[in-house]
């Protein structure tokens, strides 16, 4: 497949954005072949792949190419709106929303590789541990040889503001469609289980850093990366279907909204019709006519542990120049002194006098919608007594959001709801070594203030990860918004706190629907991924505090979630693998 015929945007005349030169071109290798596909979208969770829907469509429908997915997880990490499934259950949910999902474009077929999807974290290292890359890569590569792609698409592999299992697919797939053709990797595929080395012609990663050009015209242009210097090319989305009826864009909408469980069914149903006011699907040229497409290198000094890793990871595969600017120009987080008080404050959801006498530290727009101050605003102020840590967090909300019932008191950013994070070294790559809770002003019925822990060193319901922990809320009535005050002790973090660089951050979630979204964040430091990225969070210094001399001072273990939904339980994974000779999983065909 040229490069022309991908894109849809070069040659003289053009129909509808693709060469008419090349448009009576069909792919015919492995047509005879039920594995074949011509493009190969590679991604972490289902849902990735939704952004792209238009263009997979646009290119079946115009060119003959055929799109299969390769999901690597089911998504049993994320939030539910739809019900109280979670784990393997919830990935199961997931599967039934992407295939339904992309069926919209014509894609027949998506590849499940049953890695588990633990939480939202920024760290592809740590994705690569509880993935077992060396499997994952073998499955990767596997499936390349047998579904034989011209093209791979795959996700951004940067690690700044980036889910690390986005991250991490992308860095599987980068490594797999080098991997594929050489006869030396995973050698047992081609001596013993009878496939053939395979080599892609073209790798494109999904660029969102366009995404405010409108327009048909939009993509006509030569265009590079800002940073890695690559050719980015684009393909827009007002395109009309001719066997649906209407825009790419919309029937892109139309599918986005079938991902009910993430919130997605509350997107407006319908796009706008203005050309002018429909985007482009942006992708950078990793490599072409299976070679890496080169550009400068520059050099960034002083990287943090995460972009140092990357870089390293960059060289190592010959593509140096995905490094350029991968750290971005981080603000210098706040700072705050958590004032040492002589009684414990009582916890009621209450500023009492004397109880707080520290710094109010005022809580900023970070994500969702800017809304004015009596719609979403807080303010929150902390305070040690002994080794219990207290924090008081007052809301302004002129909605409710849904009242959970306390079963499923989790996922706390689905509706009203306050975060604590806390780093208890000030040296966290990563939240796996931190304590992070996520607190409900009330709950269904009658139910008062409910904790969680998630996306840290622990999970689940506070009573259980943090048993020392202790919330009270006082929500208005008529409800204007309300209070959290939490009791945290530090013997509960995972590790001894340095109360010179002990690191916090406190967020707020906002809903004002009853349909499980959110729609408003706020954060005492917005900046990226606020709740994920310690580099971000502030100092706060604990005034006159001395842990314990026993206390570890290394962070324990982490305890992460590793259920995942298995394709020999997914009638539509196994019925999908009787049909196309893939094994389940991308799993071994038996040897020959």
């Amino acid at each position: 497949m040229t490069a022309a015929m991908a894109s849809g945007l070069v040659g003289a005349v053009c129909t509808a954005g693709i060469p008419a030169a090349h448009a009576a071109e069909r792919p015919s290798a492995g047509r005879r072949d039920p594995a074949h596909h011509d493009v190969l979208f590679v991604s972490a969770h289902p849902d990735d792949e939704a952004g792209n829907l238009s263009t997979f469509g646009l290119w079946r429908e115009r060119l003959g190419l055929r799109t299969g997915v390769v999901t690597i997880t089911r998504g049993e990490g994320g939030g539910n709106a739809v019900g109280p499934e979670e784990g393997a259950p919830l990935g199961m949910l997931r599967e039934g929303e992407e295939r339904s999902a992309t069926a919209l474009a014509g894609i027949e077929n998506i590849f499940y590789l049953d890695k588990p999807d633990f939480w939202y974290t920024l760290s592809a290292p740590l994705t690569e541990r509880i993935w077992h890359e060396r499997d994952t890569l073998e499955r990767m590569v596997r499936l390349l040889r047998m579904t034989t792609p011209h093209t791979v698409v795959t996700m951004d592999p940067r690690p700044f503001n980036q889910h690390g299992g986005h991250q991490m697919s992308a860095r599987l797939a980068i490594e797999a469609f080098f991997l594929a053709g050489d006869e030396r990797a995973f050698p047992d595929q081609i001596s013993c289980e009878g496939l053939r080395p395979w080599h892609p012609r073209r790798l494109l990663s999904q660029n969102y850093g366009f995404s405010d050009l409108l327009g048909p015209d939009a993509p006509k242009e030569r265009r590079k990366d800002p940073d890695t210097g690559l050719p980015v090319i684009g393909v827009w989305s007002g395109h009309t279907s001719r066997e649906r009826g209407k825009t790419w864009a919309q029937v892109e909408r139309d599918a986005s909204r079938m991902y009910r469980s993430q919130g997605w069914a509350a997107m407006p149903p319908e796009v706008p019709t203005d050309p002018e006011k429909l985007g482009s699907d942006w992708f950078s040229v990793l490599a072409d006519k299976g070679r890496a497409v080169g550009a400068p290198v520059r050099e960034q000094d002083e990287l943090r542990p995460v972009y140092a890793e990357f870089r390293k990871w960059t060289r190592r595969v010959g593509l140096p120049w995905l490094a350029n600017n991968a750290q971005p120009d981080y603000p210098a987080p706040p700072s705050t002194t958590v004032p040492e008080v002589a009684v414990a404050p009582v916890l009621n959801g209450v500023e009492g006098e004397a109880e707080y006498p520290g710094p109010e530290l005022r809580l900023r727009h970070w994500e969702g919608d800017e809304v004015p101050a009596a719609d979403s605003s807080a303010t929150a102020k902390m305070s040690r007594h002994g080794d219990d840590l207290y924090v008081l967090v007052t809301v302004t909300d002129d909605r409710e959001g849904t009242r959970l019932e306390k079963e499923d008191a989790k996922r706390h950013w689905r509706t009203d709801s306050v975060e604590i994070t806390l780093d208890p070294r000030g040296n966290g790559d990563d939240t796996s070594v931190t304590f992070k809770t996520g607190i409900f002003p009330f709950t269904d019925g009658d139910g008062g203030p409910v904790a969680e822990r998630d996306a840290d060193n622990r999970q689940g319901p506070a009573e259980k990860t943090a048993p020392g922990m202790r919330v009270a809320a006082a929500v208005g009535e008529p409800y204007k918004g309300y209070t959290v005050e939490a009791k945290i002790p530090l013997g509960e973090l995972p590790a001894a706190a340095d109360p010179e660089r002990f690191a916090a951050n406190i967020l707020v979630y906002d809903s004002d629907t009853q349909d499980k979204t959110g729609q408003t964040r706020l954060a005492w430091s917005p900046f990226g991924s606020a709740q994920a990225d310690p580099y971000v969070w502030g100092t706060a210094r604990l005034e006159g505090y001395t842990p314990p001399a026993d206390r570890p001072t290394v962070p324990a273990e982490p305890e992460i979630p590793t259920e995942a939904a298995r394709s020999e339980d997914s009638p539509a994974s196994v019925e999908q693998a009787r049909r196309t000779g893939v094994p389940l999983g991308g799993g071994p065909r038996p040897c020959r």
